[in-house]
């Protein structure tokens, strides 16, 4: 390709990741084109500088090319900008949420943590970590094939007891989607640090339409609550993750503990869990919020593809499956992160989400709301990946502690 071509191609990425597409169908394109740029833009800024470097002598110089590779310097340098200030907004998020007096208690970031890793940007799809085992496709029901999860520990992990576990539940629209490829940055962190990570896979629709999705969540959590401690870990305290149909499904689970209509054949299991980490989630299956792209994802995707019912036919279902409406005086802590730019699930689903939460909710509520940060934003090493790792990872270090000592997380 020429360099004019290239320049062409990497301004339009630019002028997606800053400004991108929001309609239904639109948006799908905006975030496949998007998510893996926005995350990149310093790697994608170093080489449109030399390549812009290389056609500066006047026998290689094209002026559109250059004009076009300012362009998308300046708007990748933008992009770094906003990933570099994630930091500042994660610890900004926890404050507001839990206070000034309880966030004094959280581990301060460590010099590493506060850095941005730029060794990590030679290799940002290296998600290998030695310090850390798996043990894949174990079987937490007779479900088959789909029925298995993944156990991340440190890999010097003998004698590990009464280790704080978290559960990860994949993304994928509920329709595809695996437990080796996703928040692979994160649970490493945890298990690096003594944690017992979990990854689970689950039944797709629309051969398996839902609640066969949320069904098979509570299979794992039941399955982790009974046997997690032959792996090291501690059953009486469980949070729960995942990334958008993931995060649907996580934050369904957590406010849902014991739900017979979720639990058939294991009504009596505590699929209960202290904590909720959902990222870039859905939150509205029925259209409550009255957000318009809500009502579309509805009818355009969750009811032919995902319930395999119309609205009208089932509202009931629709509605039970809505986290927004499934909020109670009881519900677990939740940690709740969302991009501003995200094209697949609009943020304001989010922070009605986490109103509703406010408003209602016992428990602590933390809300971290990114600028410039699109959907998937976690999947690889990032500027941002790395920022929100370390903070929830801090985050969730605290509250285990918190649970240790027997104290409720309270907000000041």
């Amino acid at each position: 390709m020429s360099f004019f071509g290239r320049q062409v191609v990497i301004a339009a990425l630019t002028a997606n990741a800053l400004r991108p597409l929001r309609s239904f169908r639109s948006g799908v394109i905006s975030f496949l084109l998007g998510f893996v740029s926005t995350e990149l833009a310093p790697q994608l800024l170093v080489a449109t500088s030399l390549d812009a470097a290389a056609h500066l002598p006047p026998r290689r110089r094209h002026v559109p090319g250059l004009v076009l590779a300012c362009f998308s310097m300046l708007g990748m340098g933008w992009l770094v900008r906003q990933s570099r200030r994630s930091r500042v907004l994660l610890e900004d998020a926890l404050v507001q949420g839990l206070g000034a007096e309880s966030t004094e208690q959280l581990d301060a970031p460590t010099p590493a943590e506060r850095a941005t890793r730029w060794r990590r940007f030679l290799n940002p799809f290296g998600l290998r970590d030695a310090r850390v085992s798996v043990q894949r496709d174990v079987a937490y029901s007779e479900g088959g094939r789909r029925a298995r999860l993944d156990i991340y520990r440190p890999a010097q992990g003998e004698g590990l007891e009464h280790a704080p576990v978290l559960v990860q539940v994949h993304g994928g629209g509920w329709t595809v989607g695996q437990k080796e490829h996703q928040a692979l940055p994160l649970m490493h962190y945890l298990a690096a640090q003594g944690w017992v990570c979990v990854a689970v896979n689950y039944r797709l629709a629309p051969r398996h339409p839902f609640p066969a999705q949320i069904i098979d969540v509570k299979r794992a959590i039941a399955w982790v609550k009974e046997h997690i401690a032959e792996y090291g870990g501690d059953p009486d305290y469980v949070v729960i993750t995942g990334g958008s149909a993931g995060g649907h499904l996580a934050a369904l689970a957590a406010l849902t503990p014991g739900d017979p209509a979720y639990q058939p054949g294991f009504e009596d299991s505590d699929t209960s869990v202290q904590a909720c980490v959902p990222v870039y989630g859905v939150y509205d299956f029925a259209g409550a919020t009255g957000l318009r792209s809500a009502t579309q994802m509805r009818d355009l995707f969750l009811a032919p593809r995902v319930l395999r019912k119309r609205w009208r036919d089932a509202p009931e279902e629709f509605e039970a499956a809505s986290p927004i409406l499934r909020v109670t005086p009881e519900a677990p802590d939740f940690f709740v992160l969302h991009g501003t730019h995200d094209t697949l699930v609009d943020v304001n689903q989010a922070r009605l989400f986490v109103a509703e939460l406010r408003r209602t909710s016992r428990a602590s509520v933390v809300y971290a709301e990114l600028p410039g940060t699109q959907h998937a934003f976690d999947f690889f090493h990032s500027i941002r990946s790395g920022y929100m790792v370390s903070t929830v990872g801090r985050y969730l270090t605290w509250h285990w502690n918190r649970h240790r000592e027997g104290l409720d997380v309270e907000v000041s």
